[in-house]
């Protein structure tokens, strides 16, 4: 028997001293609902889950920029709703001008309005969104997707040669109504054309929000698998670790008292 070193002391001082450790990394975890609260925890797990984090910030992001593109589109073709009725209106002037019952001076009556409608198509083709030109040859470079990858969106251009065609056109006289009816049809053509364009953008924008949507669902299933704690398992854990430096202490008190026994040998 010796009294110098009480191995019994140091074992049981030992796991306590682990035990006590598992306890406060539990304790963490219930109070914070993850399982790594500081790099140690998990070090691979910890740069995993920054790398996903940063990047459902990223889906986030194109995800506005989606938005906002999206809002463009509705916005050019909030206006040229607007443009076809104003043709729809001018081809109608078009064939009315050209009645044979009609004078020149009936016709100019059309022609006001017909240069009405004409000056409202050359307004619009001026109109932007937050500063950006709605209706340019300019080529738009739309996000789609985290990584910063983008689509080519084509301008609409109000200005092309079809629309300047029909809003310089002029039904004053019998032979101005039958050439302006034929630019101003020209002109619905194309119109047509635009509009299509648009809800062909519109169309894929809505698929990219939807993909960038279940990307970042996935993404933020990843980084909960890594990050964070299952409560009922880790609750257990708690308890577990909560009974061992309890019975810990209490052994290592035992451990303490077992060198008292040499006091027997020297009575």
């Amino acid at each position: 028997m010796i009294i110098n070193t009480n191995l019994a002391a140091v074992n049981a001082a030992n796991n306590l001293m682990n035990s006590q450790a598992a306890l406060t990394q539990s304790l963490n975890r219930l109070s914070s609902g993850s399982k790594i609260n500081n790099p140690g925890d998990d070090p691979a797990g910890m740069a995993v889950s920054s790398r996903l984090t940063a990047q459902i910030q990223r889906v986030d992001a194109a995800t506005t920029n989606l938005g906002d593109a999206l809002s463009f589109t509705q916005t050019q073709d909030g206006y040229l709703s607007q443009v076809t009725s104003a043709l729809n209106r001018m081809s109608q002037l078009a064939i009315l001008a050209q009645d044979v019952t009609k004078s020149d001076s009936d016709r100019q009556l059309y022609q006001n309005e017909f240069s009405q409608l004409s000056s409202y198509i050359q307004s619009t083709a001026n109109k932007d969104f937050n500063g950006v030109s709605l209706f340019t040859t300019n080529t738009l470079a739309v996000t789609s997707d985290s990584e910063g990858n983008t689509f080519a969106m084509n301008g609409i251009n109000l200005s092309a040669t079809s629309y300047s065609d029909a809003t310089s056109a002029s039904v004053a006289t019998l032979a101005g109504a039958a050439d302006a009816l034929t630019k101003v049809k020209a002109a619905i053509e194309q119109l047509s054309n635009d509009r299509a364009n648009i809800g062909a953008y519109q169309s894929r924008i809505n698929s990219t929000l939807n993909e960038l949507s279940v990307n970042k669902e996935n993404l933020t299933a990843a980084t909960s698998r890594i990050q964070d704690v299952d409560m009922a398992q880790e609750s257990t854990t708690f308890a577990r670790e909560n009974i061992l430096v309890q019975s810990g202490t209490a052994m290592l008190a035992q451990a303490n008292l077992m060198p008292q026994s040499v006091l027997k040998l020297l009575q």
